[in-house]
C-alpha cells in the first residue's frame, strides 16, 4: 500500500513514522507512506497557501489551487483521496479495515480556519476521527495510517487484530500477564487451567460484559 499525505507541517510526522510498528512496517516494504508540503504547489510570493475568507469572518482559509494541484498532482486511477474533516464520518473500525484494501489513499490535512469550498469536489469522502476540532488535519492523518497499517498483511500477525475491539461491534476481553497477583489483585483462575475452549468461551463472555458496561450503544 501507498499512502501520501498532503500538509503545510511535515515535520509534524517525524517521529510518528520513525518507531515502532509503522516503522518495521516501512522497513519490510509492506507501505510507503509519503508525506508532501503542500505549500510547493504555491504560485503565489512566499509560497502563500491561505487568504481571507469571502464574506468577511475570522481566520485565514486554505486557498483551494495549491491543494487541488498537489491533489491532481498524486492521484492515479488507483487513489481514493480522504479529507481529513470534523465534518466527516467518524472514523470506526470497519472503516479502517475497509481503506486497508484500498492500493493507494491520499489523506488531505486542513489547516487554519478552513479550506475552500471548491476542493470538496476533488476528495471521494471525508473523514472525522471525532466531535471536536484539532487545529489542522495532521494527528487526524496519523490516526488513520495507524489504523490501517497495522491491519495489513503480515505488519502484525492477524490473531492480534481479529478479535480487536469493534471488530465484531464488541470491545475487547480482559489481559493479564505476570506476575500472578499484585496488589491483592489475581490472575482469573481460567486463564491458568489450560482449557482453551473454555478460555474462549471466558473471553466471549468478558468481551460482551465489557461492552454492556462500557458501551452499551455498539449492541444496539
Amino acid at each position: 500500500m501507498k499512502i501520501d499525505i498532503l500538509t503545510l507541517f511535515p515535520k509534524m510526522f517525524e517521529g510518528f513514522l520513525e518507531e515502532s510498528i509503522i516503522k518495521r512496517a516501512r522497513e519490510k516494504g509492506l507501505v510507503k507512506i509519503n508525506v508532501i508540503d503542500f505549500r510547493e504547489f504555491s504560485t503565489l510570493s512566499h509560497n502563500q497557501v491561505d487568504d481571507t475568507p469571502y464574506g468577511g469572518g475570522g481566520g485565514m482559509v486554505l486557498r483551494c489551487e495549491p491543494l487541488i494541484e498537489a491533489i491532481l498532482h498524486y492521484k492515479t486511477p488507483d487513489s481514493k483521496v480522504i479529507l481529513m474533516c470534523p465534518q466527516g464520518v467518524p472514523f470506526k473500525e470497519q472503516k479502517a479495515i475497509s481503506l486497508s484494501k484500498e492500493k493507494h489513499l491520499i489523506l488531505v490535512c486542513g489547516h487554519y480556519e478552513g479550506f475552500d469550498e471548491r476542493i470538496r469536489s476533488f476528495v471521494d469522502e471525508e473523514i472525522s476521527i471525532g466531535d471536536y476540532v484539532l487545529t489542522g488535519g495532521e494527528l487526524a492523518s496519523m490516526v488513520v495510517t495507524d489504523a490501517v497499517t497495522r491491519l495489513l498483511k503480515g505488519v502484525i500477525k492477524e490473531s492480534s487484530h481479529e478479535k480487536d475491539s469493534f471488530t465484531q461491534n464488541l470491545l475487547d476481553y480482559p489481559t493479564y500477564t505476570k506476575p500472578y497477583e499484585y496488589k491483592g489483585m489475581k490472575v482469573p483462575d481460567i486463564l491458568l487451567s489450560g482449557d482453551h475452549k473454555k478460555i474462549d468461551a471466558w473471553r466471549e463472555e468478558m468481551a460482551l460484559e465489557n461492552t454492556k458496561k462500557r458501551r452499551s450503544d455498539l449492541l444496539d
